[in-house]
């Protein structure tokens, strides 16, 4: 099995060059989904997988890659509950997070992370805006 710390490389290197909506290194976000499911009680799994929890969705990883990987099912699993799916409705998406043992927990850090006002501060006002409303969307079909 990979361990944390080879987790955590492979993400960082998955990601390598990408940047987030305010020009951050993606790690940066990464880093701080890990780290807020640790504070949140979260597991090695857990841990795992909020590392990973782009990985796929953004095409640095494949599919094939995750199924294959040295990880345990549970990370796995939570790792494909959380990749939104092109064209997937927010009510489905969000039935298959809660549907799924320990991914509430890491969509919740990566929520928190996605809607931190200083995070969002830097972004223009329509965009801001935009992802303010979303997040806050799914917080509420999450029930958070």
């Amino acid at each position: 099995m990979l361990t944390l710390t080879e987790v955590e490389a492979l993400a960082r290197a998955a990601h390598e060059g990408q940047t987030d909506k305010a020009g951050r290194p993606y790690a940066e976000h990464l880093a701080a989904v890990a780290a807020g499911v640790r504070e949140l009680g979260g597991d090695s799994e857990q841990i795992a997988a909020a590392w990973l929890h782009d990985a796929v969705e953004d095409d640095a990883l494949s599919e094939r890659w995750l199924e294959e990987a040295a990880l345990s099912r549970r990370t796995k699993d939570i790792v494909l509950a959380v990749t939104k799916r092109a064209g997937e409705a927010p009510q489905e998406y969000a039935g298959r997070i809660l549907a799924t043992p320990g991914a509430l927990l890491v969509k919740r850090a990566d929520l928190a992370h996605n809607a931190d006002p200083a995070r969002l501060a830097v972004l223009d006002e329509a965009t801001r805006a935009r992802l303010a409303g979303k997040y806050a969307g799914m917080r509420a079909l999450l029930g958070l």
